[in-house]
């Protein structure tokens, strides 16, 4: 049995947040400088009254009338999301109930970042090779800006607010190759909301500088900007080069490389370390900035829509919080 790729969409926010936006609340920065660096000129921000679950729904609903898809089709709903509605119950099983999915349907939340949505499609096939389901709904939903503390213009100018949705099932546009999957748990600290769990329920307050001197505050989005590129440049590359040799190809093979879309300056980084063709490389970030698990959906939507993956192969890789990195390979 295999499992395919069979449509995707994606949702986004109404409110957009600019880089004059940012300059008028960081004047010693210049709209220049934030789009060259980082190559986002704007991202878009949840409303107060959207979450993660109700801009999931929306996702899939723009999937179900694009591709025109009956929700009575999908037997397994799949929701990827760090900013979940409610502790419980599980942010899928409402959304398969506003969304009208059969009550026969399984329905789970996971809980990844930046790799979860390469996770999801590795999980998603999982089922598929099982026999346990043939139309899954994977989502990916985030709301990070919501976790952002006001004053850190780092993480305001980066990251965006998204949901995507994806059909997979056993026919579709893209074969989902094999996958390589990774873990380490010791850089968990360097990307972190610490409070708002059961370790930590209530609010801290506790304020504290990094190695770099950037503020740490414990009830807000923590990111060790360093440490996460250390991370990223040194395991990226061996992520993509295991994912070509459990797919038997070679890095020519390869026809398009979309990667989770942090921000420029990374993306740049590990495009000329890996040496790959800029041509061979896809962005899509500028508009949207860094939405989290639904950066490499998101990008595969607009690649499909600009032609550049017909009879290819892509791979996927994402790569983040956690420590956690996933990769695959997509053939259309």
């Amino acid at each position: 049995m295999k499992a395919y790729i069979k449509a995707i969409s994606y949702y986004l926010p109404e409110e957009i947040y600019t880089n004059q936006n940012l300059v008028e609340h960081f004047p010693e920065w210049s709209v220049d400088k934030i789009a060259e660096k980082v190559g986002i000129d704007e991202r878009r921000i949840a409303a107060e009254d959207e979450t993660a679950g109700s801009m999931a729904e929306k996702a899939a609903l723009n999937l179900f009338q694009e591709w025109n898809i009956d929700p009575s089709e999908i037997d397994f709903v799949m929701l990827c999301t760090q900013s979940p509605d409610y502790f419980l119950p599980t942010t899928a099983c409402v959304i398969q109930h506003n969304l009208n999915i059969p009550t026969n349907s399984g329905a789970i939340d996971f809980n990844l970042g930046c790799s979860g949505y390469v996770y999801g499609l590795a999980l998603a096939k999982g089922l598929i090779v099982a026999g346990v389901a043939k139309n899954i709904l994977l989502l990916t939903a985030e709301t990070y800006t919501k976790h952002i503390n006001p004053k850190d213009k780092g993480n305001k100018t980066i990251f965006g607010d998204a949901a995507a949705a994806t059909l997979v099932s056993t026919k579709g546009l893209a074969e989902i190759k094999e996958f390589v999957l990774g873990t380490d748990g010791k850089g968990a600290e360097n990307l972190m909301v610490k409070t708002g769990g059961m370790k930590y329920k209530d609010k801290m307050n506790l304020v504290a500088e990094d190695e770099n001197g950037a503020e740490k505050h414990s009830d807000y989005l923590y990111m060790n900007g360093s440490k996460i590129f250390n991370f990223t440049q040194s395991n990226v590359p061996k992520l993509a080069q295991q994912t070509l040799e459990k797919n038997n190809l070679e890095k020519s093979d390869i026809d398009l490389f979309v990667f989770h879309q942090a921000n420029k300056y990374m993306m740049e980084f590990l495009r000329k370390k890996m040496k790959i063709e800029e041509e061979r490389f896809y962005y899509y970030m500028n508009k949207v900035g860094n939405t989290v698990s639904s950066t490499i959906p998101i990008a595969l939507y607009e690649a499909m829509k600009e032609d550049k993956t017909e009879g290819k192969k892509i791979m996927l890789a994402g790569f983040g919080v956690g420590y956690s990195w996933a990769g695959t390979v997509l053939e259309y």
